[in-house]
């Protein structure tokens, strides 16, 4: 039952507990999918690994060791327990570049998500519930917007305001903002025509109030799920413009710039890129089993 209809009390009780046990309902089919348990964990690895960088990394990241430069995995002949994934070519541990790189990778992510979140859902809202020239304008733009290439368009304003973690995140969350505003938009035109807003209506509720209060949490699952998949997505393009120079700056560690420095040492210390490609991978990968297993836990149609 949509959010926001009205019902006598005696059912209104009832309707109260229909939250509960839909959520009961959603985390039961989650839980029971092992590709969503696998993703979940992983991410889970790389989330506390990121959070507790500084305690978990066993070395800085930044500390340079010339005598134990391009020291191959621990496994590998003439490697050193000191290093388990090895040196690079000044002798910095990869695992703790790693892992100081997640870091950065999620930050981007998570706060370049939030920024299209905000916009994209604002937008959305307005187009799909006034209507009219509004819902031309913020439409057209929308239009004009996935014309261009996302990463080429990325590439474009950070080569030209400079590269910093702020301005890569303000560019990747104003570059994805669109597939929100007509996701919600399409939800919101559908919506807007549905008993309980017309009921809303009748008793004086004003426009604010029903969209904030009826009309938004209706849209609440697609919001999420999108979301989810939208930080993978993140994290990629972080990944390839740190790759190209243009990414997060030198100061910090990330994924795409231990790529692209290994790349001429790939014949002589194939590690070099292959275990941040691989925590890209693992990572990327576990968010998007998250996020499709989440997509079909909140449809009810997906048994």
């Amino acid at each position: 039952m949509a959010v926001g209809t009205l019902a006598p009390p005696d059912v209104a009780a009832a309707q109260a507990r229909e939250p509960v046990a839909e959520r009961s309902r959603v985390w039961r089919k989650f839980v029971r999918n092992p590709a969503a348990i696998t993703g979940a964990l992983i991410l889970l690895v790389v989330v506390g690994a990121a959070v507790a960088a500084p305690w978990v990394a066993p070395h800085s990241p930044a500390r340079q060791s010339l005598i134990r430069r391009f020291t191959p995995p621990v496994w590998a002949a003439g490697g050193h327990s000191a290093h388990w994934l090895g040196t690079d070519q000044v002798g910095r541990d990869i695992l703790s570049r790693i892992i100081h790189g997640a870091r950065i990778s999620l930050i981007v992510g998570v706060a370049a998500v939030a920024v299209s979140l905000v916009v994209g859902v604002a937008l959305g809202l307005l187009s799909g519930f006034v209507g009219g020239r509004v819902d031309v304008v913020v439409m057209t733009v929308v239009d004009v917007t996935l014309s261009f290439p996302q990463l080429l368009l990325a590439l474009a304003f950070v080569a030209a305001l400079g590269p910093s973690m702020v301005t890569i995140i303000v560019v990747l969350g104003l570059t994805g903002w669109e597939r929100y505003a007509r996701v919600v938009r399409a939800e919101v035109l559908a919506l807007r025509e549905k008993d309980f807003v017309e009921a809303a209506r009748a008793m004086g509720v004003t426009s604010t109030r029903i969209v904030m209060r009826h009309v938004l949490p209706n849209t609440f699952s697609s919001i999420i799920v999108m979301s989810t998949l939208q930080v993978a997505q993140a994290i990629l393009q972080e990944a390839a413009l740190s790759f190209l120079g243009v990414g997060s700056g030198t100061a910090y560690p990330t994924w795409g710039q231990m790529i692209a420095l290994g790349r001429d040492f790939v014949s002589i210390a194939w590690w070099l890129p292959t275990f941040p490609g691989l925590a890209i991978l693992a990572t990327v990968l576990a968010i998007n089993l998250v996020g499709d297993r989440l997509r079909d836990a909140l449809d009810p149609r997906v048994t």
